[in-house]
C-alpha cells in the first residue's frame, strides 16, 4: 500500500485533489481535520479530556462540544491552544495509524492522508511521499472570497499567516499545480502518479 500525504496552504484546492484520487484511483481518503472533529464527539477519544480541561461551558445543549465556544477560549491564548493540541494531536495520530493498518489488511493499494499541517505535525515518517498542492496567490484569494465568504483582506491575512510555498517545496517530493481548471489538475496528478 502506498501512503501519500497531501498538504498545502488554505485555498490551494486540496479537496479537489482528494476527489480526483477517490473517483479516479479508488484511493482511501483520510482527512486529518475531519477526523479530529469526529474524535471530539461524545464517546470519542478526545471528548472527555477536552471537557475536563476546558469545562462544561464549551458544551452545546445536546452535550456536544461547541467548537465556536472552544475556539473563543483557545485562539487568543497560546497556552490553552497548546493544551488543546496536546489532547487532540496524539489521538488523531493514533487513529490514523490504526486506520492505515486496517486499510493495509483489507488490501487497500492507495491511502491518501490530507491535512494543512501534515509536515508540522510529524507525518513525513508515516507517508511514502509528501505532495504539495500549489495554487498562485490570486487564485487562492479568489477561492476564499467566493467559496468561504472571506473579504480580500481576510484572505490575504490568513494566507500570510501560514507557511510560505518554499517551506512545502523543501519538505515535499512533488508539487501539484492547482492554479488552473479541473482537467489541468487531473493531468498534473496523472503525471505524478506515473512517476510514483
Amino acid at each position: 500500500m502506498k501512503i501519500i500525504g497531501i498538504t498545502g496552504g488554505i485555498g490551494s484546492g486540496k479537496t479537489a485533489v482528494l476527489s480526483i484520487f477517490k473517483e479516479e484511483y479508488g484511493a482511501f481518503i483520510m482527512e486529518a481535520d475531519a477526523l479530529a472533529h469526529r474524535l471530539m464527539e461524545p464517546g470519542q477519544r478526545s471528548y472527555t479530556d477536552i471537557v475536563d480541561t476546558f469545562g462544561d461551558g464549551i458544551l452545546a445543549s445536546d452535550k456536544t462540544i461547541d467548537r465556536a465556544k472552544l475556539g473563543a477560549i483557545v485562539f487568543g491564548d497560546p497556552d490553552k491552544l497548546e493544551r488543546l493540541n496536546q489532547i487532540t494531536h496524539p489521538n488523531v495520530k493514533n487513529a490514523i495509524l490504526e486506520s492505515i493498518n486496517e486499510q493495509k489488511e483489507s488490501g487497500c493499494e492507495l491511502y491518501i492522508l490530507e491535512a494543512a499541517l501534515l509536515i508540522q505535525d510529524g507525518y513525513l515518517s508515516i507517508c511514502d511521499e509528501m505532495w504539495f498542492v500549489y495554487a498562485n496567490v490570486e487564485v487562492r484569494i479568489d477561492r476564499l472570497c467566493r467559496y468561504r465568504g472571506f473579504s480580500r483582506d481576510k484572505a490575504v491575512a490568513v494566507i500570510r499567516s501560514q507557511e510560505p510555498d518554499s517551506y512545502y517545496e523543501i519538505n515535499c517530493v512533488k508539487k501539484i499545480d492547482n492554479s488552473g481548471d479541473r482537467e489541468e489538475l487531473r493531468n498534473h496528478i496523472r503525471t505524478a502518479m506515473e512517476i510514483l
